[in-house]
C-alpha cells in the first residue's frame, strides 16, 4: 500500500471479494535526507513520502483490516538509488521503477507476505496475469486500460514471483478505480497521482544526483567536458554527462543557428556528442539482461512488437535471440532516440513475452 488510490482501492477490492487484507507499506527513502532538495515541492506527487504512509495506515482503519510499515531503505538504497546516480554518471538513461520492482516490491516485499502467511501479494499496478493452460506459465499481459499500462517496467519479474502476485486493477479503467474508491468512501479517493520519483522530491534529477554525490564524498568537478559535433568540433562545455539523455534539445547550454539534439555520451571520454535530429534515428540495436516472462526463450528469430520506453508507441520489429541473454532488435521502420539504461520491451499482442536493457 503505497498510500495512493490505486493500491487503497486493491484493498477493498479484495475485501469486497472476501478475501482477508493485511496492509504493508514500504519504507524506502528517508525524507530527512538531502533537505535542501526538498523546497516547497508538494508531498502529494511523489509517492512513499511520510504523508503516503500515513494515508495508507488511515485507509487500513477505514477497512478495519491490519497494517504494517516494513523499511527496506537499505536494501533500495543499494539495489535502486545507487545504480541510478552511477548509471546517469555514466551516461545512461535509468528505470529506477523497473529495478524497484524486481528487487524490491516482488523480492522483499513478496518475501515478507509470505512470512506472514499471505497468500498472494496484490498491488496497484495496472496491468494483468493469466495462467497459460498449454504452457502451464504465467503470462503478463498489458492493462485493459492503455493510458495506466504499467506492463513496460514488469518485465524483469520471474515466474515465481508472477506466481505469488496479483493485479487486481488490470481490468479496470482509472475512471472506474476512482468511483469504486468513492462508493466505499476512501479517505483517498480524491488523492493526486504521484509524479515523482520517491527518492527524487523537487524532480530535478540533477539536483539529486549533485547532492547524493556530494554526499558520498564524490567530486564533480572533473566532470566538466566538451560538447562536439559529430565531426568532432567543440561547439560547447558541459559540466557533467549527468546533465544530458540521448534525444535532449533543450538545456544544452548554447545557441546554434539550427535544432541541435544529443545524438551520444561518451562518459568516458567526457564527451557529449550532438546533431541533427534525423541521426536520432535507428533500425537496430541490441539489448542485454534479457528476461523471458512469458514464454520460453524462442529458438529462432520471431516478429514482435517492442517498447523502447514508457511513452513509446510499440514498433513492428524482429528479434533475434542470442547467446548469454542477449538479444538483436531489428525494426521496420528507424526508431528515434534509442536510449542506453532504458529498456526494450516485446509485445505479443498483449502479452510481454520478455525485455532487456539497452546497453
Amino acid at each position: 500500500m503505497s498510500g495512493g488510490v490505486d493500491s487503497s482501492t486493491v484493498a477493498a477490492l479484495l475485501q469486497q471479494q472476501g478475501r482477508t487484507v493485511v496492509g504493508l507499506t514500504m519504507q524506502l527513502w528517508n525524507q530527512r535526507r538531502l533537505p535542501e532538495l526538498l523546497g516547497d515541492c508538494p508531498a502529494q506527487h511523489r509517492c512513499c513520502s511520510l504523508d503516503d504512509v500515513y494515508d495508507a495506515k488511515a485507509v487500513a482503519q477505514h477497512l478495519n483490516f491490519p497494517h504494517y510499515v516494513v523499511n527496506f531503505e537499505e536494501h533500495f538504497e543499494a539495489r535502486v538509488v545507487r545504480p541510478f546516480v552511477d548509471q546517469y554518471l555514466a551516461g545512461r538513461t535509468p528505470i529506477a521503477c523497473t529495478n524497484c520492482n524486481a528487487d524490491v516490491k516482488f523480492e522483499l516485499l513478496l518475501r515478507m507476505a509470505r512470512q506472514i502467511g499471505a497468500e498472494l501479494l496484490a498491488t496497484g499496478h495496472y496491468a494483468r496475469i493469466r495462467e497459460n493452460g498449454d504452457t502451464g506459465r504465467r503470462e503478463l499481459l498489458r492493462a485493459r486500460d492503455e493510458s495506466k499500462d504499467q506492463s513496460y517496467f514488469l518485465w524483469g519479474l520471474s515466474q515465481e514471483q508472477l506466481s505469488g502476485s496479483d493485479f487486481p486493477l488490470g481490468e479496470l479503467t482509472k475512471e472506474e478505480v476512482r468511483a469504486l474508491a468513492r462508493r466505499v468512501k476512501l479517505p483517498v479517493a480524491e488523492k493526486p497521482e504521484s509524479m515523482e520519483l520517491c527518492f527524487v522530491p523537487n524532480g530535478n534529477y540533477v539536483q539529486f544526483i549533485q547532492a547524493y554525490s556530494q554526499e558520498r564524498s564524490i567530486s564533480l568537478q572533473n566532470g566538466r567536458g566538451e560538447i562536439v559535433s559529430e565531426s568532432g568540433e567543440v561547439i560547447g562545455r558541459h559540466n557533467g554527462v549527468h546533465n544530458f539523455t540521448i534525444g535532449q534539445r533543450k538545456g544544452l547550454g548554447f545557441a546554434a543557428g539550427k535544432p541541435l539534439y544529443v545524438l551520444s555520451i561518451d562518459s568516458e571520454k567526457n564527451r557529449v556528442v550532438v546533431g541533427e535530429d534525423d541521426v536520432l534515428r535507428k533500425t537496430e540495436c541490441e539489448v542485454e539482461g534479457v528476461n523471458w516472462i512469458s514464454c520460453e526463450k524462442p529458438s529462432a528469430p520471431f516478429r514482435a512488437f517492442v517498447k523502447i520506453r514508457h511513452k513509446h508507441e510499440p514498433a513492428p520489429a524482429m528479434i533475434e535471440p542470442m547467446d548469454a541473454g542477449s538479444a538483436r532488435v531489428t525494426f521496420d521502420t528507424p526508431q528515434r532516440a534509442i536510449t542506453p539504461g532504458q529498456a526494450a520491451v516485446f509485445y505479443h499482442g498483449d502479452i510481454v513475452l520478455g525485455g532487456g536493457w539497452i546497453p
